[in-house]
């Protein structure tokens, strides 16, 4: 026994094995291919945050975290992988205790409370302030707004809530309650219904779309407009491995050829404003809408009389 154990001690050290096997790297994307040869560079997270920030402050309506980070991807300051995303995490968060770094947008969690007026006349006002009439009173389709990532809510909120459209999250595959409001929401609007819908691309994400319009059946036109192959390639978005794990990672390669996974957060803000923008304005009546807001303005002098 000892000397087996002997013999065990002086094994040499096994060599850390290669990120991608090297016979696989030649049909790698080029994008894949610089992400391997990155994951051996020093980063210097100095200069991260010195970027992160900037692009934080630069932002129309702040981002999240994980926005940040494709953007940081992008520029090729980190890798793509999840744990430089928790190192990122971790830097952002010792720089905000320290008052000098910008918050993130954080869907997830809110104070929960009652709200409350100090007087009759001041409930009044508030009610003034947001009456709002149904926005899309006379549009000819009853448009939805689809988003994979919940995360992602906010801004659709920040750029379309004026527009009184309602938002799908649907936070990965959607629950038969879920399921079942989205339909009566739908059947409830007795006019033809579009989804405008967009989502990661990989084998999870297309499912999870594909699942949603199934199970709902209810949409007249469904319009994916993102992510694809063309904007992974016009706006040079930087994909990870797919995991093959995924039960639908098969179909995927069956389709597309690779094996690959590409966030919808790695669109900066603007980027997603314009792909949402550009099939909204082929349903949605603009005239009709400012109609809409001259009687809304009406009603709202009649709340302060």
């Amino acid at each position: 026994m000892r000397q087996q154990f002997a013999a065990e001690a002086f094994k040499p050290i096994p060599q850390p094995k290669e990120l991608v096997p090297e016979e696989l790297k030649q049909n790698l994307p080029l994008t894949l291919k610089k992400e391997i040869n990155m994951k051996k560079k020093r980063v210097s997270w100095e200069k991260v945050l010195l970027v992160a920030k900037e692009i934080v402050e630069s932002s129309e309506l702040s981002m999240t975290l994980r926005q940040l980070f494709y953007q940081l991807v992008s520029r090729g300051l980190i890798p793509n992988t999840q744990s430089y995303y928790g190192h990122l995490s971790k830097k952002t968060a010792a720089a905000r205790r320290e008052g000098i770094f910008p918050d993130f947008i954080d869907a997830t969690r809110e104070i929960h409370e009652y709200l409350s007026f100090q007087s009759p006349v001041q409930a009044k006002e508030w009610l003034s302030l947001r009456y709002r009439r149904n926005r899309t009173e006379g549009q000819g389709f009853s448009l939805y707004l689809g988003v994979e990532k919940r995360g992602l809510v906010v801004q659709l909120k920040h750029w379309f809530s004026d527009y009184g459209v309602p938002i799908l999250c649907l936070g990965g595959y959607s629950s038969q309650t879920y399921v079942n409001t989205v339909v009566l929401h739908v059947e409830q609007q007795e006019r033809p219904s579009v989804l405008i819908y967009a989502g990661d691309f990989d084998p999870s994400g297309e499912d999870i779309h594909r699942d949603f319009v199934a199970r709902t059946n209810c949409f007249d036109h469904v319009e994916r407009v993102a992510l694809n192959e063309d904007q992974i390639s016009k706006y040079d978005l930087v994909p990870q491995m797919g995991k093959t794990t995924d039960p639908r990672a098969f179909a995927f390669v069956e389709k597309y050829g690779e094996l690959s996974q590409t966030e919808l957060d790695a669109l900066t803000p603007k980027q997603l404003k314009s792909v949402y923008m550009e099939a909204f304005k082929n349903y949605f009546d603009f005239e009709m809408y400012e109609k809409v807001l001259e009687k809304e303005a009406e009603e709202r002098e009649s709340l302060c009389a």
